[in-house]
């Protein structure tokens, strides 16, 4: 059993995609970041950085884990799937999935923070991270070309990336612009386990359709 400590943000919901996908049994904690229940003793223990997901796995000594990356990483490695087994494909994978946790998560957080959270503060702001959400939103949209899935198959670089593109709105971005992400992206929303994962732990909220 993994204990799954997260919230209903594009971080969280990959870690209970991947949980979902790979039919790992789990149980959630709510961390209610609204309500600064990440800063309590008792989550700081386990992600000593305060934010979500983080995960105790029970069958490994009750290892604790941080970073929604690294505990993809290790998932696909406990359980050899979602990840490829061959050399450059391997690689490949780790190699957009930190393209993800270093560019189209952190820029997409800060185009939410000034575009969605405070419009109207901060022109440059908005037009920095507005522009770099979209050339991000290119970046993808190019990789995709003649592919189902990043890395050719479904894998954690796309677990990582699509909770992030299910907020294009908040991004200001237009997914239909970018005709191989939004195939990609209605490809993804189909499946059984991120619908499940999804909604996790936060019941009732529909994934966004372009």
């Amino acid at each position: 059993m993994i204990d799954l400590y997260t919230w209903s943000t594009p971080n969280g919901r990959k870690v209970s995609i991947a949980l979902e996908e790979l039919g790992l049994p789990y149980k959630v904690h709510e961390i209610d970041i609204t309500k600064d229940q990440q800063f309590a003793p008792e989550f700081l223990k386990i992600s000593p950085n305060n934010k979500i997901p983080a995960i105790v796995d029970n069958d490994n000594n009750g290892l604790s884990l941080m970073e929604s990356g690294a505990i993809l990483l290790y998932l696909a490695g406990k359980t050899g799937r979602l990840i490829p087994s061959g050399d450059a494909n391997y690689w490949h994978t780790v190699e957009w999935l930190m393209w993800q946790m270093g560019g189209f998560g952190p820029m997409l957080g800060q185009a939410h923070h000034f575009l969605h959270f405070n419009p109207g503060k901060a022109e440059y702001a908005e037009e920095r991270y507005a522009k770099e959400a979209s050339r991000l939103y290119g970046v993808l949209d190019t990789q995709l070309q003649g592919k189902d899935f990043i890395v050719g198959e479904y894998s954690i670089a796309d677990i990582a990336t699509w909770p992030w593109a299910s907020r294009f709105a908040w991004q200001g971005v237009d997914i239909n612009a970018f005709p191989n992400v939004r195939a990609w992206y209605l490809r993804i929303a189909e499946r059984p386990a991120v619908q499940k994962g999804y909604d996790t732990p936060v019941r009732g909220q529909p994934i966004p359709m372009p």
